[in-house]
């Protein structure tokens, strides 16, 4: 059933760092009070990247009428549509989807945005309209379910931050206010540490102390969750040809343009695929094979690691074969 192609509504829109938590707050409100008058059917769709999760939901979806979120973290970024499979544009207009091209690569995603954009695209659905969740970002879906702690504007304490010296000094620092919560974060993890610290700054808390008095709030509504499984040998091979079409389809001329519009130190350049691009321009792989191959390589490392993490993370999970979950899922979207 096709479906118009999405305009620019308000939960796509680039968000302000300041109105974020306003923005969260205010569409987790307003989906608990749907969640008493209307339960829209809400189906996460999650696997492996290249297992083909994203084709089989585009069918379903075209099929039985539904739209999609794109759980995925490279996706939500302009400018890098080859690297992260975006849908095409005929696609597009088939099937409405939500949560892609939300933000420029300068700026940074978090849990919270996607929570936000889910809740206020939930928000917009019309009548008895399904919704299918679906990517390989599933720590973000995870975030999701168990939900997050209202948080303050974390912005602008860079400047302390490097005052504190490098990453090491900042996560000793950061041990050294809240032992407790430094020990649950690695000290390389540059993200949770600036987090925790800028948390730290903004509200004078231990984060510790924070997130005891700021109890996150969990998803209002049922989620039903499906993983695509796939043989081993036959998600390499699909792997191995994603990484052959990418190259084809011009990963590397994506990945320059936007290395020379917004510098090598933005996030989304350390993603799979943008990454092996930008050390390929830089020299330091020297051609298109080794390219491919580094890929694959790498490609095939994320597939288990999010394999891993599905069938862990989520207790009430089910694996299916492509064959058996496209039978659920019509079952599922039949009632």
């Amino acid at each position: 059933m096709p479906q118009h192609t999405q305009d620019s509504k308000t939960q796509d829109s680039p968000p302000n760092a300041e109105s974020l938590h306003l923005r969260f707050t205010q569409a987790l409100h307003s989906l608990a009070d749907k969640a008493l008058d209307s339960k829209p059917k809400i189906i996460a769709i999650l696997g492996s990247s290249g297992s083909g999760k994203t084709a089989l939901a585009h069918s379903v979806a075209l099929q039985k009428g539904c739209e999609i979120f794109s759980l995925d973290s490279l996706g939500i970024y302009k400018g890098f549509d080859i690297a992260s499979a975006k849908p095409t544009i005929l696609e597009k207009t088939q099937v409405c989807y939500h949560a892609l091209d939300v933000l420029s690569p300068s700026e940074k995603s978090n849990a919270m945005l996607f929570f936000t954009l889910l809740c206020e695209c939930i928000l917009q659905l019309k009548p008895n309209t399904p919704l299918l969740i679906v990517g390989g970002s599933s720590f973000f879906l995870k975030s999701i379910i168990e939900g997050l702690s209202p948080m303050p504007n974390l912005q602008g304490y860079e400047g302390w931050l490097e005052s504190l010296g490098e990453l090491k000094e900042q996560y000793a620092f950061l041990h050294s206010i809240d032992t407790y919560y430094a020990n649950k974060i690695a000290p390389q993890d540059t993200y949770r540490i600036h987090k925790a610290l800028s948390l730290y700054k903004a509200t004078q808390l231990k984060p510790s102390e924070y997130f005891a008095t700021h109890k996150p709030t969990p998803f209002p509504l049922h989620i039903e969750i499906f993983a695509l499984d796939k043989p081993r040998d036959e998600l390499r091979a699909d792997i191995l040809k994603r990484s052959q079409k990418m190259i084809e389809q011009g990963i590397v001329e994506e990945t320059k343009e936007v290395l020379e519009s917004y510098g090598e130190g933005i996030l989304p350049l350390n993603a799979i695929g943008p990454k092996e691009c930008v050390a390929f321009l830089q020299g330091k792989i020297t051609s298109l094979q080794s390219l491919q191959q580094e890929l694959f390589f790498h490609t095939c490392q994320l597939a288990k690691r999010q394999a891993t993490f599905n069938r862990t993370q989520f207790p009430k999970i089910s694996l299916l074969s492509k064959h058996d979950l496209q039978k659920e899922l019509d079952k599922l979207l039949s009632i």
